[in-house]
């Protein structure tokens, strides 16, 4: 019988999966196709499923991103990483709400395409679902307030993605069986993810506090073809991105994922 910190387990090593397909394949495609990652976001879903058996490895990123997202709002609500409750645990909480929020935007995206019988995923523009999404609510009270706070959270995210890939602090929570190569996927994969978190939060601000309106906001994919006329800076946070997916890759088999106890929320990690 499989308990339920055993299931909370595979989850989490699913969303790992699920992310090293994305960002690889986001990577490939940056290095690959110029038409494609103009498409943005939709672009790398529809190299996913134009390839074999596309469309079941899109139904289980649809899981596995859903799962990875709830894995960081545990971390975020219920703190099983163990990152504390002063102002730099909170930070980090903060930052892990940002990419939840971020990863269920990419579920959905992943969701229309697994779906949609045709070509595309059945939203307008290569960030459609997510501007949609947006105008609904930039068109409530405070709404440019919500906005505005979540691209202060991605940009937190962003600010720890990059001093993670600096430091190397992420290899605390990995196994000491990784391949010897981990190290270096990390530091690139964390550097080159955190610019784009970087543009996705600018992004979000724009909207939210400037009144730069739904269109200005980018998502995974958007932020990426924005940097393609930056020459070198756009080749290495692609080649970063790619790195990234193998890394994650990495991470589904040793990532050391925090035990649940009784109550859904112990935070105690494997040994």
């Amino acid at each position: 019988m499989v308990d339920k910190s055993e299931k909370f387990n595979w989850l989490v090593r699913v969303g790992y999966f699920s992310r090293a397909i994305l960002y690889a394949t986001l990577g490939i495609v940056a290095l690959t196709s110029a038409s494609k990652i103009a498409e943005g976001t939709n672009g790398v879903f529809q190299a996913v499923k134009d390839f074999p058996a596309g469309t079941a490895i899109l139904w289980l990123m649809v899981v596995g991103l859903i799962a990875y997202a709830l894995f960081r709002f545990s971390s975020t609500f219920f703190d099983i990483e163990n990152n504390g409750t002063d102002a730099k645990g909170w930070g980090k909480r903060l930052g892990h709400a940002g990419s939840a929020i971020g990863h269920l935007a990419l579920a959905w995206s992943a969701y229309q395409f697994a779906s949609s019988s045709g070509g595309g995923g059945g939203s307008g523009g290569s960030g459609g679902g997510a501007q949609e999404a947006a105008s609904g609510v930039l068109s409530v009270e405070f709404g440019g307030t919500v906005i505005g706070l979540l691209g202060i959270a991605f940009g937190i995210a962003a600010i720890f993605q990059i001093k993670k890939g600096l430091s190397g602090e992420f290899m605390n929570r990995i196994s000491a069986n990784a391949p010897d190569a981990t190290r270096l996927l990390g530091g690139a994969g964390y550097s080159a993810r955190g610019v784009v978190y970087g543009v996705i939060a600018w992004s979000l601000i724009q909207a939210g506090f400037m009144s730069g309106g739904a269109e200005q906001i980018k998502t995974l994919g958007d932020a990426v073809a924005s940097l393609a006329g930056e020459g070198i800076v756009f080749t290495l946070v692609a080649v970063g991105l790619l790195l990234f997916g193998i890394f994650s890759l990495v991470l589904a088999r040793y990532r050391i994922i925090p035990e649940l106890g009784d109550d859904g929320r112990v935070p105690e990690f494997r040994t």
